[in-house]
């Protein structure tokens, strides 16, 4: 019996940790809830208009039971003229889902913001299914921001709809560093400037938690698109990333590109990259320039892996502005280039099994070759075509998910070139100017850094163009929570037994962000 009695404590005890507590609020009454909130507790906001904005404040929530401010779209959180839409500060293992923000417009509110520097640290935050609308009177005003050491964030499923600029990461100075985080599966369409921009990266102090080991950020299974629109200051590519420090934490990190699609850019590049990363079974369609530039920006050009990529309609497909000082690998890609352009260019040491063709042979050998969103585009191979030798792709072992293609499907064995890995009828997501499907995070995916967890759903090339977009709000200032969770066992005391229920509750919530 005392057995029991203390199986019982414990597992009130179990239960108390792992229950996720529970709150309603509405516009009238949620700045008084937001400050009760425990770890693993969920805000449930009500549907109407949140004139006042939302500011989070030394909300911390832990690995295990994060916070979450959880909304349908239609509660949604007005732009104000003083401050940004959302506001982050020393909070830690919140989640942000569902709801929206609409800035009205107002020049220099931006969306989702973590300003202060060193001041303020914001680590393991989760951005997830927002829809971000009306931020985007001017190329400075930003959807999501940050300009504070930020390490651990997911930022996941969001709509950001017409922003100045869609996710700007990182001080425009190269201070307070955006890394070991994830993005992915986000739409982000018709930005003045960046579609997203990850800044170049200095020295980085030790600070209180901050990870000192080498990590990953993943930028997977999104949507950029740009459209006609000016730029006024300054043309911008639909993503660009920059360099790491040059010595001590950080110094060995690096970027995966995979699985996202690139749409439209009448200027500038559509990736633009410098630093250390690997671009693989991606999709690129419609830019006159370079669909890939890689070269030398704020920080150099140090390792770049490009594999596995389909573009269409580009001047030229892939091209090195500089050499990377650490290696390179430009495999199995499969580029349709206008007339009279060339597929590869620039200082290479290891390109093969690429295919280089013509527009015209894009119709021979892919299902529907286009540059319309609308019309249907579909890159997948017809049968018996965009195939050659089976492709070496050993020396990419470390990378995540290179094994499968633009649409989650394995590589087995690797013998087609581009995105796609199969020919007749594309069995995946269809090409479009929605959120991707994303596939399922293939087996060994787990995730980057020491806390967070991946999801299982899973014109001109110039060499350093000016950049103008720092995101400094004129008026007004302006990582993720991965919960791991386990099998509950399976044992038949009852402290398992109790456990065991409070784990398939506990899944409930943590699969919500997933």
């Amino acid at each position: 019996m005392k057995r029991l009695v203390q199986l019982g404590v414990a597992a009130a005890l179990v239960l108390a940790t792992v229950s996720a507590g529970a709150a309603d609020a509405n516009p009238s009454n949620y700045k008084s809830v937001l400050s009760t909130l425990k770890p693993g507790d969920t805000l449930n906001l009500a549907p109407g208009t949140y004139a006042s904005g939302l500011d989070v404040s030394g909300l911390n929530g832990t690995a295990s039971a994060p916070i979450t401010i959880k909304g349908p779209a239609t509660a949604i959180f007005e732009g104000r003229s003083c401050c940004n839409t959302v506001e982050i500060t020393n909070s830690s293992y919140v989640v942000f889902q569902g709801f929206t923000l609409d800035g009205k417009n107002l020049d220099g509110v931006f969306g989702v913001s973590a300003k202060g520097s060193a001041s303020n640290l914001t680590h393991h935050i989760t951005i997830d299914g927002l829809t971000i609308v009306g931020h985007g009177a001017s190329q400075q005003t930003v959807g999501i921001s940050t300009k504070t050491p930020t390490w651990g964030w997911v930022i996941r499923k969001n709509k950001i709809v017409a922003p100045g600029t869609g996710l700007y990461l990182g001080n425009s100075d190269g201070n307070e560093a955006f890394f070991d985080g994830i993005i992915e599966g986000n739409l982000i369409e018709s930005p003045v400037g960046y579609c997203m921009q990850i800044k170049h990266q200095n020295l980085r102090p030790a600070r209180a938690g901050q990870p000192t080991k080498d990590s990953v950020t993943i930028i997977r299974h999104n949507v950029f698109i740009k459209n006609d629109g000016p730029s006024p200051d300054g043309d911008r590519p639909n993503l660009l990333v920059d360099g790491f420090p040059k010595s001590g934490a950080g110094a060995n990190d690096r970027y995966e590109i995979y699985g996202n699609l690139f749409f439209h850019n009448p200027r500038e590049s559509l990736l633009q990259g410098a630093g250390r990363m690997s671009i693989h079974d991606n999709v690129f369609v419609d830019v006159p320039g370079a669909a890939i530039y890689l070269a030398n920006h704020n920080e150099p050009l140090e390792l770049a892996w490009v594999y596995n990529n389909t573009i269409y309609s580009a001047g030229t497909g892939i091209k090195f502005g500089n050499a990377a000082a650490e290696g390179d690998a430009v495999v199995g890609n499969l580029i349709f280039a206008r007339t009279g352009s060339v597929g590869i260019t620039g200082s290479i040491k290891n390109k093969k099994d690429n295919l280089e063709q013509t527009l015209t042979d894009a119709l021979t050998m892919v299902k529907k070759p286009s540059t319309s969103l609308t019309a249907g585009m579909d890159f997948y191979p017809l049968a018996d075509k965009c195939k050659g030798s089976a492709l070496d792709l050993s020396s990419f072992g470390g990378e995540t998910a290179r094994d499968v293609d633009f649409n989650g499907a394995p590589k087995v064995p690797p013998v087609y070139r581009g995105a796609y890995h199969g020919s007749g009828d594309n069995p995946g997501w269809a090409l479009g100017g929605g959120l991707k499907d994303t596939p399922t995070a293939p087996a060994g995916d787990a995730g980057v850094g020491t806390d967070s967890a991946v999801p299982v759903d899973a014109s001109t090339d110039s060499a350093s163009p000016t950049d103008a977009a720092t995101g400094d709000a004129p008026a007004a200032d302006e990582s993720g929570c991965g919960c791991r969770t386990t099998r509950a066992s399976t044992s038949a005391t009852p402290l398992c037994a109790l456990v065991a229920l409070a784990l398939l509750n506990r899944r409930a919530h943590a699969r919500s962000r997933r």
